[in-house]
């Protein structure tokens, strides 16, 4: 799939999201990002730290994070969304890059480590054999105790997306693999109320 504004190759988790990007930002933005992420944000280091959100969408989640004093960078592989949320977040001050998982090159390219680690919405894109890549990919970004939140969908597909259920015990399993301890598993409704949908919110750490 090549995306017709960079003419570059889309990652195929994409699926979906560009010609939706206006209609998900009115979603995305419905939501409070303390709402989103409330049973888990005593586990966030404290600002400022330098985060790292992995599939930024709108920018809702980073742009909330820069205001609380963080070093922000949002990775998001879909270029309408990038320029939805260079809209609505003008002056976040949040750094943006077009990278992508399972093997986030250009961010591996850096060699930056991060305190905290963002994948909400994201890991459900990711087939089978592209999560033990992306784990590790993503374990290699986290500094030593830096935190890794992570949301899982469970429930119906959407036409036109590509996305897979998984238990949660997978995730951790590949996070562990890779020097990641489990602190913190939980569930909860769908903030949108959507019929047949759950998601599992887990909290990984690397040690020290």
């Amino acid at each position: 799939m090549t995306d017709q504004m960079t003419g570059q190759t889309r990652a195929p988790g994409t699926a979906g999201y560009g010609e939706a990007a206006e209609q998900l930002a009115v979603q995305y933005e419905s939501v409070d990002f303390a709402d989103v992420h409330r049973a888990r944000l005593h586990l966030y280091p404290a600002p400022p730290a330098a985060v790292l959100d992995i599939g930024a969408g709108t920018g809702r989640d980073a742009a909330a994070l820069a205001a609380l004093g963080h070093q922000v960078t949002a990775v998001e592989p879909t270029p309408e969304l990038r320029a939805v949320a260079a809209r609505l977040h003008p002056r976040a001050g949040i750094r943006w890059i077009a990278d992508a998982l399972p093997a986030l090159p250009l961010l591996s390219a850096e060699g930056e480590q991060y305190d905290l680690i963002l994948l909400t919405a994201v890991w459900m894109h990711l087939t089978p054999a592209e999560r033990p890549p992306a784990m590790q990919a993503v374990a290699r970004l986290l500094a030593p105790g830096g935190r890794l939140a992570l949301t899982l969908r469970h429930g119906p597909v959407p036409p036109g997306r590509r996305m897979f259920d998984l238990p949660a015990a997978d995730t951790v399993t590949h996070a562990r693999a890779h020097g990641l301890g489990l602190l913190h598993q939980g569930t909860h409704p769908d903030p949108h109320a959507r019929e047949g949908v759950t998601w599992t919110e887990l909290v990984l750490e690397r040690g020290r």
